[in-house]
């Protein structure tokens, strides 16, 4: 795990009380345009992002864990630049987090109006008065009124009941901003409050993406009632900027960001399909097939030359293993010291953030486990695919070069996960775990149980002496803001599936499982299996008259691969 540094000497301290940092200081970056210089130009505006918080109000009950919350705002602003709301996260982790502070540009000869501007009065959102519950005296919640013209970037937190000073925020001018909405994260609430009372949430752009020009700003929405208008009191921050590209990495960066964060991945020590580059897959016997002559596949050329660029998922054409089966059994358990870390480097957040998504490649997904209260069983044939694509993504900031979090595939969703509960080997190298046979990314070893009541798909993810470096052999595939300085690959355009179509009664094996399961266990069985994902079952799944259908494999590593360039809205 990273560093915490202390703030408290109580025996009983929350997390919160304890400050996150990287377990080892930042490299030198290299130079070269905006990126990690601590200030970006939003066009017309100035930001920068403030990691530093003197604590107003804390609460030790309600939200996560019912162990409270604690709203902050930003200290050590530099000069010039003014606070535009408070941050808040809950008590059960360590402090970790940010929020922007902004300064008009020197120069705004073609702006309407100021860029900044005080608020003319604060509207009271709550209070703790009124609440009975562990709190460091009573907190007040307030909106700032923008003028006309201006919108609020954040609420203000005070510990008294008078009102703030109107110079103690500034609010910005709507042609700099953007909508925002309540993220998934809940922050808090008062204890034993309902969906539709008090709560707080972090907030995120509507409109998020590789083209999005929204900017988060760190701040919180302080909601009293149900989802309404008033949700748009609180909006976030646009890049104008006209090269909103100028602080995103270098080739040289992005190679400095890979030797500091590049995760380590670690593989179950029952593993047997293992990963391997794309080059090893095609020239170690793998086939491209064409419907119209099925009877003849063809070798591939090892940058995929010869695969039919563009158009669209039409199953005119699929590439398979070997024929012979020897070549199919080696191809199968991949090539681990060969394999690749595929790169996609994208701007995210109104380019104030980097993603580096790190997709790895399988020749071949094996069979899917479940555990059925305490039996665990083998699935059959159930869960095996040809080519099987999984991504764990790096999010880091565009101001300072800090991780922030990483994002974990898992089957058809994934997870963001803070750096601060993340695992570090070697320094600031998160650790990833691959799970048996189905290659799911989770930040943790052990079991998670795809499913409930104790039945479900198994994900088993363990240390082992197989791991992969994923600094080792980086490629990057894709990263459109640099232009014609990268060359793709022909297997990137690629846009059919990267294994066939199999052909096998679903029924068959679930009923090979079930005979070895004790009769009441039966149904809740078939229950579970009717509910699992698509990618497990295959691309169609059960259907309403049973299980007779075919099972379309390796669908999603066609979607996932062919669009990852366009699917970024995390």
């Amino acid at each position: 795990m990273g560093n915490c540094l202390s703030l408290s000497s109580s025996t009983k301290a929350t997390p919160i009380e304890t400050t996150f940092k990287l377990p080892s200081p930042f490299p030198a970056w290299p130079s070269g345009g905006g990126f990690a210089n601590g200030i970006i130009n939003l066009g017309g505006l100035e930001v920068c992002q403030i990691s530093s918080f003197n604590k107003v109000w804390a609460t030790h009950e309600g939200g996560p864990d019912n162990i409270g919350a604690t709203f902050f705002e930003p200290s050590s602003l530099p000069q010039g630049f003014y606070m535009l709301g408070c941050y808040s996260q809950p008590n059960n982790k360590p402090l970790f987090g940010w929020t922007l502070a902004a300064k008009a540009e020197d120069d705004q000869p073609s702006s309407p109006s100021p860029a900044l501007q005080q608020p003319v009065d604060y509207t009271l959102v709550w209070s703790s008065e009124s609440v009975k519950m562990k709190k460091d005296g009573d907190g007040y919640v307030w909106l700032p009124t923008a003028p006309e013209g201006y919108a609020a970037m954040g609420h203000v937190v005070t510990s008294s009941p008078e009102k703030p000073p109107l110079d103690k925020i500034r609010c910005v001018g709507t042609y700099l901003t953007d909508q925002c909405q309540a993220a998934d994260s809940w922050i808090w609430g008062p204890p034993g409050a309902a969906s539709d009372g008090f709560n707080v949430y972090s907030l995120t752009p509507i409109d998020r993406g590789i083209q999005a020009r929204g900017v988060p700003v760190g701040t919180f929405l302080a909601r009293n009632g149900q989802a309404s208008s008033n949700d748009n009191n609180i909006a976030c921050l646009k890049n104008t900027n006209t090269q909103p590209n100028t602080y995103m990495p270098n080739q040289s960066q992005i190679d400095a960001l890979l030797q500091a964060y590049a995760p380590f991945i670690y593989f179950h020590p029952d593993e047997v399909y293992l990963p391997s580059s794309v080059g090893w897959f095609f020239t170690n016997g793998a086939l491209l097939y064409n419907k119209d002559q099925e009877q003849n596949p063809v070798p591939i050329e090892p940058t995929g030359a010869n695969l039919p660029q563009g158009g669209s998922n039409d199953g005119a054409y699929w590439l398979d293993l070997p024929v012979d089966q020897g070549g199919k059994d080696r191809v199968k358990k991949g090539d681990l010291p060969d394999a690749e870390a595929n790169l996609h480097i994208k701007p995210m957040l109104g380019s104030t953030f980097t993603d580096i998504a790190i997709w790895i490649f399988y020749p071949f997904n094996g069979p899917a486990r479940a555990k059925v209260q305490f039996f665990n069983v083998s699935l059959g044939k159930i869960g095996e695919h040809v080519g099987d694509w999984e991504h764990v993504t790096l999010r880091v900031s565009n101001f300072t070069g800090q991780l922030w979090s990483v994002y974990f595939s898992q089957h058809s969703k994934g997870i963001w996960v803070d750096a601060s509960a993340l695992e570090f080997q070697d320094g600031n190298k998160p650790v990833t775990y691959a799970s048996l046979h189905g290659h799911a990314f989770y930040p943790k070893p052990g079991l998670v149980l795809q499913g409930s009541g104790g039945i479900g798909i198994r994900n088993d993810t363990a240390k082992s002496k197989m791991v992969m470096d994923s600094g080792l052999r980086p490629s990057i595939m894709a990263a459109e803001y640099l232009g014609k300085a990268i060359i793709e690959p022909p297997w990137l355009n690629y846009c059919r599936k990267w294994g066939p179509k199999l052909s096998y009664q679903i029924a068959d094996e679930i009923k090979k499982v079930e005979k070895l399961l004790p009769g009441p266990l039966k149904s809740p069985f078939d229950k579970f299996i009717r509910s699992i994902p698509d990618e497990v079952l295959g691309e169609e799944g059960p259907t309403d008259q049973g299980y007779g259908v075919q099972a379309f494999m390796s669908e999603l590593e066609v979607v996932a691969l062919t669009r990852w360039r366009r699917v970024s809205r995390v």
